[in-house]
């Protein structure tokens, strides 16, 4: 088949067919480029993800709370080891989940993130953490895992958020 694009018909019909062929590749393209977009730049509570901690320790303190659900009538509990503490900003900590997986099979996990407020987001720095990919727990197993993070002492410069006094990191875990 030739396409005359002489003719208006046929014109307009490939225009409309190129744009929501655009269209249909941008909607697949558009989950993973928001999360990027968001781990770079912490937007939307979003801590970001770095390979070390370069910071200088500031002396002020901030607490840091934590929090964890999971779906309701799951065959795993999941909790943090300690719901809270306090750590020197810039410095790094370290803080642990317990995940207990209470059924007879193996079962795989996947934990999501944030922080709040959500303009802290872009403060807290994630050095490593469980959540970065999928854990499998076998039958009836117990797991400690570990959370490496630091508040990036540039979150004194911020105006609106200097003087934080508490930041919430929350994570949500899945079974499959």
């Amino acid at each position: 088949m030739i396409i005359n694009f002489r003719n208006k018909k046929h014109n307009h019909a490939f225009t409309l067919f190129v744009f929501a062929l655009g269209m249909l590749v941008m909607s697949y393209a558009a989950v993973p480029l928001y999360k990027l977009f968001c781990q770079v730049t912490g937007y939307g509570g979003t801590p970001k993800i770095v390979e070390m901690n370069s910071s200088n320790t500031l002396s002020q303190e901030i607490k840091v709370r934590f929090d964890s659900t999971i779906e309701k009538n799951s065959i795993v509990t999941f909790e943090p080891e300690i719901k809270t503490m306090k750590i020197k900003i810039g410095e790094n900590s370290l803080a642990f989940f317990r995940a207990h997986n209470s059924s007879n099979k193996d079962v795989t996990t996947m934990s999501v993130f944030n922080v709040t407020p959500l303009q802290a987001g872009q403060y807290f720095n994630k050095i490593e953490c469980f959540c970065f990919d999928e854990q499998t727990l076998s039958a009836k197993e117990k797991v400690s895992m570990p959370v490496s993070f630091f508040i990036d002492p540039s979150i004194k410069d911020d105006k609106f958020i200097n003087d934080l006094s508490e930041i919430t990191i929350s994570y949500t875990m899945y079974v499959r």
